[in-house]
């Protein structure tokens, strides 16, 4: 599979120079093409044939995510995405004050490449679900305004950060709810956990990137990761099509049940909660 590689260009802040190198080292390790953020923002013919060919690896300096933003502008499929300022908090050392890269950046920058030709390297995550779950049938409809949103009568829970979880057979399964996905508008990447990561009850449980925000999955439920929807990572707009069937993210096996659901909203309490946060904004 060819690859091409996009960075936030580093001229303003540490991060980016770190982005930078690191993409440099990365398509040295694995033989991708670097396209460069400002032609590809003023002429994208240029890399058209790129970009249709490869899978885009993209890595962002900061939050703001200017390389992201550009991918998701011209609709690329991404295929990785990195952060630098995630990996700076990971580690635990501040980056040296200058745009200049010193000892602590090339370490970062060596480090992101390692990561980024480690997980290439990996297997692709699994997608089978652990057991059969079925379409829901029956809804709640919270209605405000011209917006209609939808929340499953039986099965599902929910907590406070619009992220559901349907037990069946010791298995859980995780998606974000209807109300989430018209929030956030057309979803474009799904950034998945690891399998076999462990993640505690309300942790972090990977994120959705859309043109509109950056939402973290915030997980209902504390579990290790057993799967996740290879469907949703190649077609993110599957989570707008069908929130609760087909959009689905997760798939977990349980370790803190039947106890973590006493932290949890029965459909009809989130369906009060939607209606508050709908009047608010």
């Amino acid at each position: 599979m060819k690859r091409a590689i996009l960075s936030c260009n580093g001229l303003d802040k540490p991060e980016g120079s770190v982005a930078r190198e690191a993409a440099i080292r990365g398509a040295g390790a694995t033989g991708s093409e670097i396209i460069c953020p400002v032609l590809l923002n003023r002429a994208p013919a240029r890399y058209r044939k790129a970009l249709s060919e490869s899978s885009l690896i993209v890595i962002d300096g900061c939050s703001t995510r200017c390389a992201t933003k550009l991918a998701a502008r011209l609709e690329a499929k991404v295929e990785r995405k990195l952060l630098v300022s995630d990996a700076v908090k990971a580690s635990g050392q501040a980056l040296e004050p200058t745009l200049s890269l010193g000892p602590k950046g090339l370490a970062l920058a060596q480090s992101i490449a390692d990561e980024l030709v480690s997980k290439l390297s990996a297997p692709a995550a699994a997608a089978e679900p652990a057991a059969e779950f079925e379409t829901p049938a029956e809804y709640l409809v919270v209605t405000h305004d011209k917006f209609e949103f939808r929340i499953p009568v039986v099965d599902y829970l929910f907590n406070e950060n619009d992220v559901w979880v349907r037990v069946l057979d010791g298995a859980a399964r995780v998606g974000i709810s209807d109300y989430m996905q018209q929030k956030l508008t057309d979803i474009n990447y799904f950034d998945a956990p690891r399998l076999d990561a462990a993640v505690e009850q309300f942790g972090e449980l990977g994120s959705l990137e859309s043109a509109k925000a950056v939402f973290e999955i915030i997980s209902p439920a504390a579990g290790i990761v057993s799967a996740v929807n290879q469907a949703v990572i190649d077609n993110p707009g599957l989570i707008n099509e069908d929130p609760y069937g087909a959009g689905w993210l997760v798939e977990m096996k349980l370790s803190g049940w039947p106890q973590d659901q006493e932290l949890l909203l029965d459909p009809a309490a989130y369906a009060e909660t939607v209606k508050r946060k709908a009047a608010e904004e």
